[in-house]
């Protein structure tokens, strides 16, 4: 995992329309990525930035369908994304039982605005509109479960910023794109529970990049006990359906079970996870936040090596060199040099840590 690109990107809308996002308002930009992910090609964030990742996946995307590398998603490549590439946000009214890119930034607005999806599907099912009504009974609008002019209007306006009271000293944190309450909570030594209630927000909702919290003053971290890491990676193991033994080999290859390891290209923790491959767990794999904690960096890996298994037919080899060097390197380079001997050091420690 440590040759994956890192993108630490604000989840607002308000990106840098450029590159690949050239033939699109910016708004398009998530339902592109998506459509990109659905090929295999785009592994970072779905953060609706037009950022260099963006625009290397669409040129992956036109050499592999014979068209023009430019790195321009227009009308042609999208055509070619076929219903993951169309229609465009806001050129017709989203109902149940829809599908397409529209949906796809439908449901990323939806979760700017605090009301997440389990994942990003790109299909307007019950679980989508019964967020789309929620959103609208909050915005005050026609609960009709039908995503019209006003609706798309409000989802695509200001989202409000935390209004926070200021009745006793308190710190004061900047969020910064990719930071979760979770992550905020540790290290200022309070609970996400406190941290929320202090500055009215949803611990469930979408963490605006660009904000200012007030940080409880006196508050205190009382964690619960966590398990040790071998009982954690046996636990997701289970749950996710992992050879525990073949977990415990990856986790030590990759930290040696410590928690405090960073890399240079940012991956943390035991299973030395980047930020932009736990948005991805997240987003499309667990299908919901999951805490910055060691519990949770071994959740999000283990969850993560099921992922490259399934994606890669249970071969072993393929799978762990993908978590290494990022699936999409894999499928059209195969496993480079300094790949193998990761792949042959894991596999030798199986059944021995």
């Amino acid at each position: 995992m440590r040759r994956s690109c890192v993108v630490i990107a604000s989840l607002l809308i308000a990106g840098i329309a450029c590159g690949p996002a050239a033939a699109l308002s910016k708004v398009q930009v998530p339902g592109l990525q998506v459509a990109l992910y659905r090929y295999g090609l785009y592994k970072g964030q779905i953060d609706g930035v037009a950022g260099p990742m963006t625009k290397q996946a669409v040129v992956q995307f036109q050499r592999k369908s014979g068209l023009e590398p430019d790195g321009v998603a227009g009308k042609r490549t999208r055509a070619a994304l076929g219903r993951f590439g169309r229609p465009l946000y806001g050129t017709r009214t989203i109902a149940r039982g829809n599908f397409g890119l529209d949906v796809s930034v439908l449901q990323f607005l939806l979760a700017r605005r605090g009301f997440a999806p389990p994942r990003l599907t790109s299909f307007y099912g019950g679980t989508t509109e019964q967020l789309v009504r929620k959103f609208q009974r909050k915005a005050g609008l026609e609960v009709d479960g039908v995503v019209g002019p006003a609706t798309r209007r409000a989802l695509l306006g200001k989202a409000p910023a935390a209004t926070a009271r200021t009745t006793s000293p308190s710190a004061r944190h900047l969020v910064r794109p990719g930071e979760t309450l979770s992550g905020i909570a540790d290290r200022h030594g309070t609970t996400v529970a406190a941290l929320a209630r202090r500055n009215r927000l949803d611990p469930q909702g979408v963490l605006p990049a660009g904000i200012r919290l007030v940080v409880p003053a006196g508050g205190s971290s009382s964690p619960s006990t966590r398990s040790s890491v071998k009982d954690s990676l046996s636990r997701w193991a289970a749950h996710y359906g992992v050879d525990p033994n073949l977990a415990r080999a990856l986790a030590w290859q990759e930290s040696g079970f410590q928690s405090h390891v960073r890399s240079g290209v940012g991956a943390v923790g035991v299973m030395q996870v980047t930020p932009a491959t736990w948005s991805f767990v997240e987003m499309f794999v667990i299908g919901h936040r999951v805490p910055r904690t060691t519990d949770g960096n071994v959740r999000v890996g283990v969850a993560y090596l099921s992922h490259l298994l399934r994606e890669f037919r249970g071969r072993e080899r393929l799978a762990i060199g993908a978590y290494y060097q990022g699936p999409a390197g894999v499928r059209s380079r195969g496993l480079f040099e300094e790949t193998k001997h990761f792949v042959a050091n894991v596999l030798a420690l199986r059944g021995r840590v």
